[in-house]
């Protein structure tokens, strides 16, 4: 019978807790960097203009119909080939995410803008207002509030999808972990306190997402 021992992992707390403020640190910057990516990407492939539209949509497609963890390896050995230009596995992994995030991000601000009734676009042309000024004042807000839900649970997804950066060496929770397991060669004890430390930040996250989301229901019925 197996004899848990918790008590060996002390030695590396401070390593752990580093470990957690990178895997924090990855997911706010990539999350950051993925809404403005999937914004700019968003509004334009509503763009009547074919050469917008047309590379957008070659974008968010190539991002979401490959895996990330080959993207993340394709950042750090094929674009330095390819380019010329060295990049460190920081810079390769938040390109990575962030591009990758920011293609599923510009689905739902797509669809959250192309949800709201057209007539109001209409009404807004009809008082003089100009297209950047209706999309301002008049769809993004109201469009908002249906993107929030999935927004969120888009950004929970990057906080789980940063646990791939520790092929790249990059030290986050996961790698800290595995570091540890091999130092004390007790993986259980290790991979446990990786996953009760990434549940201990992912749980109160989804009670939020879905608090927020059902306050929002509630506004909009009333």
């Amino acid at each position: 019978m197996y004899h848990w021992d918790f008590g060996a992992l002390w030695p590396y707390r401070d390593l752990l807790l580093n470990g957690l403020l990178y895997t924090l640190f990855f997911t706010v910057v990539c999350v950051a960097l993925g809404l403005a990516i999937g914004l700019a990407s968003g509004l334009g492939r509503l763009s009547g203009n074919i050469l917008i539209s047309g590379p957008m949509r070659g974008y968010v497609e190539l991002f979401r119909c490959t895996p990330v963890l080959v993207q993340l390896i394709w950042f750090y050995y094929a674009l330095p080939v390819l380019s010329g230009i060295q990049i460190s596995p920081a810079m390769a992994s938040v390109l990575a995410l962030s591009l990758y995030g920011g293609a599923f991000y510009s689905e739902i601000f797509r669809a959250g803008v192309v949800s709201i009734d057209a007539g109001q676009s209409e009404a807004g042309m009809a008082i003089g207002m100009t297209k950047p000024q209706i999309m301002r004042r008049v769809v993004l807000p109201q469009a908002f509030k249906r993107m929030v839900p999935p927004l969120m649970s888009q950004s929970i997804m990057q906080l789980k999808n940063t646990s791939l950066l520790s092929v790249l060496a990059i030290p986050d929770l996961l790698y800290q972990g595995q570091t540890a397991a091999h130092d004390l060669y007790r993986p259980l004890e290790c991979y446990s306190i990786v996953a009760i430390c990434y549940f201990a930040v992912l749980f109160p996250a989804t009670i939020f997402s879905k608090r927020l989301e059902n306050r929002l229901a509630q506004q909009d019925k009333g």
